[in-house]
């Protein structure tokens, strides 16, 4: 059961009407019992998984508050992350290098006693694991005290409007609400639906339009030219952005209904004027949880190396930010770019601030916009990477699109409409950035314009989304 299934679009009225009647005291309940039939629904295993998790998670932060001793309340915080962790190494890494050490040994003639190996992953695992290993490690820190009730740890862990791809919740934000259900705001329902309404615009409209042509193009690299793979490397940020965005935008506006807050993911990325601020705007929930229980320890550790120690730590985030997406080598160079292009602007920080204020450049509209136009391309570049699937695939992209240049792949009526899909998303994020106050539409006070925008959005998604129920990129990692 996915957003945007049919199946969803029943299942979430009857939730929202059963909590809605279950006495607030008990609401609780009713939301980890339809977590965990959501989560059933796409495969029961899962939610053992999920439960397993969640009990080793419950057993040992209630263990790490109650143990006075520090050296003994270090190895229990160590002992459950390597739990939480050994799922999600072996469902998601084990069979993967189990094969490559296959393929070596082959062409050295040797055997490996392992058969190839293949499992599916369980969707939602990486980012329940981080929730969970952030949970146990804010308890380590006395940052949160252990939660007493299993029943709300485990909807923590498996509410239904994150756990399938985020956001990466913390337990400091979720847990408080989880057990003091404040009444139902009219506002937050409001706004709840409104920000699934155009979630749902974002992926079905723009996202799956897009990977209409994007998909074709990558899925046989060598039968197109480089002006096709070029745009294609030009709209893969795009799809991304609209998939993923419009997915939290829905998970977001779920939890709103149901009056819980839920973290940001997403701030009008691509009017980011660096990557530093970039990565401050997209994937919110992930960049935060990797800064906080990881670039943070790594740097403070590695202080006395100075700049040097700075760079180590990006490199090494968002090297393992990379392996947490996917098992393989193009997300490990994917990782390796990003570091690269965050060191680069940590070690010219000085000078850059420096020029700009000389020519006086920080305000200009053009020199913004051609920051915003730079910061994409490394990006978009960074994102070919990621997109294809071996690291030979991205220099064959990139070899042709600087040299291989011919016949153009046009599907016409897929680019027009992901074109006019990008277009207003980019005009929705340019009036929010910048004059987020003047012009509105679905918060308009005109009662005619708020809902005529609403049905203009569901019309143009009847219309021209894709119907047919693709998952979300983000679900494969």
């Amino acid at each position: 059961m996915v957003f945007t299934s049919l199946n969803f679009l029943i299942f979430l009225p009857v939730v929202m009407l059963l909590f809605y009647i279950t006495p607030v005291k008990y609401r609780w309940l009713t939301l980890l019992i339809s977590s965990y039939f959501f989560y059933i629904n796409i495969k029961p295993i899962y939610a053992l998984l999920s439960g397993g998790i969640t009990v080793s998670t419950y057993v040992f932060t209630r263990l790490i508050d109650k143990t006075p001793d520090d050296n003994k309340k270090r190895i229990l915080m160590i002992l459950n992350v390597i739990i939480i962790l050994l799922p999600l190494l072996f469902f998601k890494y084990f069979a993967v290098i189990n094969n490559e050490l296959i393929l070596l040994l082959d062409d050295w003639h040797l055997r490996w006693p392992l058969p190839e190996m293949r499992y599916i992953l369980p969707i939602g695992i990486s980012y329940y694991t981080f929730m969970c290993i952030g949970y146990t490690i804010d308890v380590y820190n006395e940052e949160i005290e252990a939660e007493k009730n299993i029943g709300i740890v485990a909807l923590f862990v498996s509410f239904f409007p994150l756990i399938l791809s985020g956001p990466i919740e913390r337990a400091k934000n979720m847990l408080p609400q989880f057990r003091d259900f404040q009444r139902i705001n009219y506002d937050d329902l409001v706004k709840g639906m409104q920000l699934m309404l155009w979630g749902f615009f974002m992926k079905l409209v723009v996202a799956d339009r897009i990977a209409m042509y994007v998909d074709v193009v990558y899925g046989n690299i060598e039968s197109y030219s480089g002006n096709s793979l070029l745009l294609a490397a030009i709209l893969y940020p795009f799809q991304v952005y609209a998939d993923l965005g419009g997915y939290s935008l829905i998970a977001i506006g779920v939890s709103k209904v149901l009056g819980i807050r839920v973290i940001d993911n997403f701030k009008r990325p691509f009017f980011a004027t660096t990557m530093a601020e970039f990565w401050r705007r997209w994937h919110i929930s992930l960049i935060t949880w990797l800064t906080d229980y990881l670039y943070t320890p790594l740097s403070f550790s590695l202080r006395k190396w100075g700049l040097w120690g700075i760079i180590l730590a990006l490199e090494l985030t968002f090297l393992i930010s990379g392996i947490w997406h996917m098992a393989s080598m193009t997300m490990v160079v994917w990782g390796l770019l990003q570091g690269t292009f965050l060191s680069i602007e940590a070690v010219t920080s000085k000078r850059r601030t420096k020029f700009e204020g000389k020519y006086s450049l920080s305000n200009k509209k053009w020199y913004m916009l051609l920051s915003m136009m730079f910061t994409f391309i490394l990006f978009a570049i960074s994102q070919v990477v990621g997109r294809v699937d071996t690291v030979g695939e991205s220099w064959m992209v990139f070899r042709k699109i600087f040299s291989e240049w011919g016949s153009f792949y046009l599907d016409m009526t897929t680019l027009f409409y992901a074109f006019i899909g990008i277009v207003i998303i980019i005009l929705k994020d340019f009036i929010d950035e910048f004059f987020p106050e003047r012009i509105n539409f679905f918060t308009n006070k005109r009662v005619w314009v708020r809902y005529s925008s609403y049905l203009t959005v569901a019309f143009v998604i009847i219309l021209f989304g894709v119907l047919e129920g693709n998952s979300f990129i983000y679900f494969h990692f």
